[in-house]
Parts: C-alpha cells; sequence; structure tokens
C-alpha cells in the first residue's frame, strides 16, 4: 500500500508539472502570435501614410499614377493579407452632378479594368464619400463608385478621422459577396489638399479633400500569425471590444466575434461548460488604430503533449512504486544480518552519492543554463532582426518612394532640389544596406531557406573577407531539420571559420555537408599551421570548447584532427531531429550507483 501510493503521489506530481510546463509555453506561443498581428496591423498602418504622401506631393493624382503606385508596391509580396488600395473622394450634393460627369468622360467603361463609373446607392445626401481608385480593380469591382459614408456608423468614423487626422476603423467586418470564407476589414486615413493647413479641426476640415483606405481579409492575417506557430489546432477567436479597453474582459457566451479560425462545430471552444479541463487558453489585447482587439486562443491540452508526456505520468508512478519495493527489500536484507556494521557503510556510501548527485546535478544546471542562455540569445537575435525588417526597413521603404518620387518630379524644373532629392535618396539606400548588413549580422535571412543555403552562404562571406580559397562539398538534397539544429549547425561554422581567419595562417579551406539516414555531418578542414587537439582546453581559449557544447546539448558527436603544422580538421555530426530540449545532457565519466 505504501509502495502504491507513492507511485500515485509520483503520477499526480509528473501530471502537474508537464500540464504546467504545456501552459507556459503556450502562453509564450500566444504571445509571438499577438506580436506578429500586430506587427501586420502596424504594415498596413505605414502602408495607408505612404499612399497618403502620394497625394501630399501633387494637387492632383490621376488613376494610372495611382495604379503605377500600387502596382510597384507589390501588395501580395510584401502585405500578406491586404486585397487592395483604394481612395475615396469627398463630394457635396451640389458637386455631385460635374464630378460624375467628369468621371464618365474621362475614364470611360473597360479603360484599365474598371466598369462604369456611377455613385451608389443612387439616392441624394448632402455628403459623398466615393470610391474612384481601386487597386488592383478585380479584387472588388463592385465597390467602384460606391458612397462609403452611406451607412451612419461608417460616416461617423470617417467623420472623426477627418477631424483628427488619424487612421479611422469602425471595428465592422465588411461582407464580400461570392467569398463567405473572407473576413474583410478597412482601414482608411485623411488626406488633406497640399499646401492648406491642418493645424485645427477647423482648418482640416476646409483642407480635407477624400480619404486614402485598405481592404484586407482579416482571416488571411489571423491565419498567417497562426500558421508561424509550432502546435497546429490552435483557436483564435477575436472581439472587437471598443475604444476604451485597457485590459481583458468578461465577455459573454453570446457575443459574436469578428473573426474564428475554428468552422462551427469542429470543436467545442474551451468555455462550454464540461471542457475547461480539456483546453489552455490564453486572452490577450491587440491595439488596431484605436480601436482594441480581445484575443482568445485556445489548443487542446493533448496537442501540446508528446508521446514522452502522455507516457512519463505511469513511468513515474512505475517508478515510486518500484522504488518503494526495492528500498523495502534492500531494508529488509540489511537488517536480517550484521546490522550495525551494514548501517556505518550504508551511511557512508549514502553520503558519498549524494556528494556526488549534487556534483553533477551542479554541473548539469550550468549547462543546462549556458544551452537556454545561448537559446534566448537566438531567438533575441531573430526578434530583433525580424522587428528591425517589419519597422525600421518599411519606413525606410515609404521614405525611399517619397524621395524618390520628389527626385522624379523635380528633375526638370528644380535641378538643385533634384540633386538634394538624389543625395537624400543615396544615402536612404546607403541606410538600407546598413540595415540589411545589420539584420544578417543578427540573424542571416538565409537560414530560413535551409541549412545548405546558409552554409554556402558563409563560406562565400568568408571568402570574400579574407580571400582564402574555400571549397564547400554537400549532397544535393535539401536538408530539413529544427531551427535550432541548423542555427547551432550554423553557429559551428561561423566559429569554425573565424578560428581558421585569425590562427592558422591557410591558404585553401574545406567544407564538407553531407546527410545520411538519421545523420547530418559536417566537416571543416584546412592547411594551416595546426595546434595540439588539448589547445582547447587552455585558459582563455573557448572557440572549440563553444562547438563541442554545442554538439553534445544536441546528443551529436565531435571529432578533432589536428597535429602542428598538418592543418586542422573539425567533424561534427548531429541527429536529424536533434533539439537541445529533448536530448539531456549527461555527465562523462557519471560514478555508478
Amino acid at each position: 500500500m505504501l509502495s502504491l501510493m507513492l507511485g500515485l503521489l509520483f503520477y499526480v506530481a509528473a501530471s502537474l508539472s508537464i500540464e504546467s510546463e504545456a501552459s507556459a509555453t503556450f502562453d509564450d506561443l500566444a504571445r509571438s502570435a499577438r506580436q506578429n498581428i500586430a506587427s501586420r496591423v502596424q504594415s498596413y498602418a505605414n502602408l495607408l501614410r505612404g499612399a497618403a504622401s502620394l497625394f501630399r506631393t501633387s494637387e492632383h493624382v490621376s488613376r494610372e499614377q495611382f495604379h503605377r503606385y500600387v502596382e510597384n508596391m507589390a501588395l501580395q509580396q510584401n502585405f500578406p493579407g491586404v486585397m487592395n488600395l483604394n481612395y475615396a473622394q469627398q463630394l457635396s450634393e451640389a458637386q455631385r452632378p460635374a464630378f460624375e460627369a467628369a468621371m464618365q468622360r474621362d475614364y470611360p467603361p473597360g479603360r484599365d479594368g474598371y466598369p462604369a463609373f456611377a455613385i451608389h446607392p443612387p439616392e441624394p445626401r448632402a455628403q459623398y464619400c466615393v470610391l474612384v481608385y481601386l487597386e488592383p480593380i478585380a479584387s472588388a469591382a463592385e465597390k467602384y463608385g460606391h458612397d462609403i459614408a452611406a451607412r451612419p456608423l461608417t460616416g461617423e468614423a470617417l467623420a472623426q478621422s477627418r477631424d483628427s487626422g488619424r487612421i479611422s476603423n469602425s471595428g465592422i467586418p465588411v461582407p464580400i459577396e461570392d467569398r463567405p470564407q473572407q473576413t474583410g476589414m478597412a482601414m482608411r486615413l485623411p488626406v488633406y489638399r497640399l499646401g492648406m493647413p491642418t493645424d485645427t479641426v477647423a482648418q482640416r476640415r476646409a483642407a480635407h479633400q477624400g480619404y486614402v483606405g485598405i481592404g484586407y481579409d482579416l482571416a488571411t492575417m489571423a491565419r498567417s500569425a497562426l500558421a508561424d506557430m509550432p502546435v497546429r489546432n490552435v483557436r483564435l477567436t477575436l472581439f472587437d471590444i471598443g475604444t476604451q479597453a485597457r485590459e481583458p474582459l468578461d465577455l459573454p457566451h453570446t457575443t459574436r466575434p469578428i473573426f474564428d479560425s475554428t468552422a462551427a462545430g469542429l470543436h467545442a471552444p474551451w468555455w462550454q461548460p464540461g471542457n475547461s479541463g480539456k483546453y489552455l487558453r490564453s486572452t490577450m489585447l491587440i491595439e488596431h488604430n484605436g480601436r482594441v482587439w480581445q484575443a482568445l486562443f485556445s489548443v487542446r491540452k493533448s496537442d501540446l503533449y508528446t508521446r514522452f508526456d502522455a507516457f512519463f505520468p505511469w513511468l513515474a508512478l512505475l517508478v515510486g512504486f518500484c522504488s518503494a519495493m526495492l528500498l523495502y527489500m534492500l531494508f529488509h536484507t540489511l537488517s536480517s544480518s550484521r546490522r550495525r556494521a551494514i548501517q556505518m557503510a550504508t551511511g557512508m556510501t549514502e553520503e558519498l552519492r549524494a556528494s556526488q548527485i549534487r556534483l553533477q546535478l551542479s554541473h548539469q544546471k550550468l549547462r543546462r543554463l549556458a544551452a537556454h542562455a545561448d537559446q534566448i540569445k537566438e531567438e533575441e537575435r531573430k526578434r530583433i532582426a525580424r522587428e528591425i525588417h517589419d519597422d525600421l526597413g518599411q519606413n525606410l521603404l515609404v521614405l525611399r518612394i517619397d524621395a524618390d518620387m520628389l527626385a522624379s518630379r523635380t528633375q526638370r524644373r528644380h535641378p538643385r532640389l533634384n540633386a538634394r532629392a538624389r543625395s537624400t535618396l543615396e544615402q536612404i539606400d546607403a541606410t538600407i544596406k546598413s540595415v540589411r548588413q545589420i539584420i544578417n549580422d543578427l540573424r542571416p535571412t538565409v537560414l530560413d531557406l535551409g541549412v545548405n543555403a546558409a552554409v554556402e552562404w558563409q563560406v562565400a562571406q568568408f571568402r570574400l573577407r579574407t580571400g582564402i580559397a574555400c571549397e564547400v562539398s554537400e549532397s544535393h538534397d535539401d536538408i530539413y531539420m529544427s531551427d535550432q539544429c541548423a542555427t547551432a549547425l550554423f553557429r559551428i561554422l561561423q566559429e569554425s571559420l573565424n578560428n581558421i581567419s585569425q590562427h592558422a595562417n591557410a591558404s585553401r579551406v574545406w567544407v564538407t555537408l553531407k546527410k545520411g539516414s538519421d545523420t547530418v555531418s559536417m566537416s571543416i578542414s584546412d592547411n594551416g599551421v595546426g595546434a595540439a587537439i588539448d589547445g582547447r582546453n587552455k585558459l582563455g581559449s573557448f572557440g572549440l570548447v563553444g562547438i563541442e557544447e554545442r554538439i553534445k546539448l544536441l546528443g551529436g558527436t565531435l571529432f578533432i584532427e589536428s597535429s602542428p603544422g598538418a592543418g586542422m580538421s573539425v567533424h561534427v555530426s548531429v541527429p536529424l531531429g536533434a533539439d537541445a530540449t529533448i536530448f539531456p545532457y549527461e555527465e562523462d565519466g557519471r560514478a555508478s550507483a
């Protein structure tokens, strides 16, 4: 009974530990997905501001100019989820007849793929806000000529945007005919006439001429953020909770979401009665240009558990039961013969074992801490590189577009201003090049293309930097492995090439990358001065020690061939599914019990 109770205690402790770890992991994944959605929303806002700047550079922007501008933006490649970029003209009832006549005269049906122009709904109103430019037109041709201010709620949001100069967003999904699987959303930014002041509300109303806007598919944006999560079957539900919320609200079950990643009936959400024990959840807020979204992430606990996690509580139960039984049998055996002598020996042995275990645990904790620090460093590099690319890169791109447009417009009439604009454009290009170099130094984007491409790129950079001949030999098959393992191999190659350039005095280097049935091996050899094998243990030498630690944490092997005057070869091999969080470090020479 005692053994069974101890086994059950082990079972409960292991189950609670696994569930706690899974919950912490899911919270981290949810925060990452929230950051991805927020970054996409910010990139949409930057796209909108860039479009507004197009209208601030000229008193009249033609439909052809707007078409070329949108075409150069490459929306599908650079802004996933954005369906179109559009411009709506502000009109009064007195201006409507002349405006309709001018549009029908200047833009006949079929030109650039646009249908015949007509304002709809056709009923007369005091003010109109008519969609006149919409690119690509194929995304929503039926919206051409639509008065977006006809709906009172939308008109109120547009008026507030006009008076404040900020981006408007009603928070209401826009129905898309013939595409029920998409969830259309719109964002708009007011455009003011060139040269007119906009310091006060009255001045902004007088200078206002229309709105630039984007239409984007909320479903595509949200699902692309979920696709980056390593865990599948994560359910994301978005609610628009207004403009004033500063913390998550306790929403009624009947509240209708603006987006739900799971089709109705596929599986019950976490908030339904009887299901709270089966699901993990995480609730977060997302700022969306003056409005607040409440994001609810939920996932089955079983989707986060590995096979080992499901088996581990039962293993703990068995270990606890067997341990108690073995201890009882040992005690019974010891008590039956020469009790005093055996008790003394047992005490000394247990003390020695405890000291060894504490020492081993200390070594393992230090190595796990080093591995965790290295992983955090790589993740931080990746995050910083991504933020530089998404935020600073997009801003520089918009700035370059504005500078290029200024240079093009001043080429003939203002040569001195054109020269200054061209100089500014060159400075922006140099800054973009510097930003790209910083991103590559933090974490080369070529790693996302696979370990083969990363090795070739690093070798090419080594040739350019040092002038040393370097040959690459690799299998033609693409090698698929975890991001952590690919990063580790790339850093090992980086460290080895740095050692060669600094210490080897070599004239030729050979790099070999091979894929076996279940392993990946890499060799770096040079014809330099070589070194003693035990040189990596000397004080202050951390290059080879760092390589060795990376390999051991991945469950791989390291072999070094070197002698003075005969060059050096570093051979590493790791399993294809290697992961430092899966392969525990085992101390060499561990004392047996």
